[in-house]
């Protein structure tokens, strides 16, 4: 699915674009998808990302970012440690450091991965994308905001166990509550549509995974009280 999804939005964006953003997107992209593959599991589609994102720096120079979320307001990039760091000149590093002050004065959240930590550690990668929307949304009046403190906590749990299904255990775990108690918050999440149901039966389920409904009040993409009470 990411795959067709990425090709689509790859092919969409080179045929629109024009000037140096063009030549931008006919460079190897190979670390920007692989970040994108990391991370779709939590944003849930590539709807709204904006690949080699053109903005102008505080100099008037056109600067690019990897990857926009234009949901979120954020430039995402992916950084290889010898080409952004090891080797890197004095002036690029200088060049580098005005890009990022440029990307935060246009009012954007500039964040980068490491290429290492997307290999090694994508776990963690997804998670701290997640609590940047959770601190991007606390502002806002929103679904996610008016779920009681402890269904959020296991929406993100699911969102960060995405696409995989997780268990009453590994919830608990998560929770530090008991197998019971967890089970009454999925219920109720269940129940408002925000996660699916895996396996089991009316009386029994086996596993729960995140369902679009919940993906989206998790982005903030929905209207308040969307779910059923």
């Amino acid at each position: 699915m990411f795959e067709d999804e990425y090709a689509a939005l790859y092919e969409k964006q080179l045929r629109e674009a024009r000037g140096q953003r063009r030549e931008m997107l006919e460079r190897d992209l190979s670390g920007t998808k692989k970040m994108l593959e990391i991370i779709h599991p939590i944003i849930g589609t590539l709807e709204g990302i904006i690949l080699e994102h053109e903005m102008v720096g505080l100099s008037g120079v056109k600067i690019y970012g990897d990857a926009f979320i234009s949901s979120l307001r954020t430039v995402i990039e992916e950084e290889n440690y010898i080409t952004h760091a090891e080797s890197i000149t004095r002036k690029r590093f200088t060049f580098e450091r005005a890009r990022m002050r440029s990307v935060g004065a246009l009012g954007f959240t500039y964040y980068p991965y490491g290429r290492d930590e997307l290999e090694q550690q994508p776990d963690v990668c997804r998670r701290d994308l997640q609590d940047l929307i959770s601190l991007k949304m606390t502002s806002k009046a929103s679904d996610f905001a008016a779920l009681p403190v402890l269904e959020r906590e296991v929406l993100r749990f699911a969102a960060a166990a995405n696409p995989h299904s997780f268990n009453l255990t590994e919830l608990s775990e998560w929770l530090h509550i008991k197998n019971e108690a967890s089970g009454r918050f999925a219920k109720s999440l269940e129940k408002k549509e925000l996660l699916t149901k895996v396996g089991g039966g009316e009386r029994r389920c086996h596993e729960f995974t995140i369902s679009e409904n919940g993906l989206a009040v998790l982005l903030g993409k929905s209207n308040h009280h969307a779910w059923k009470i």
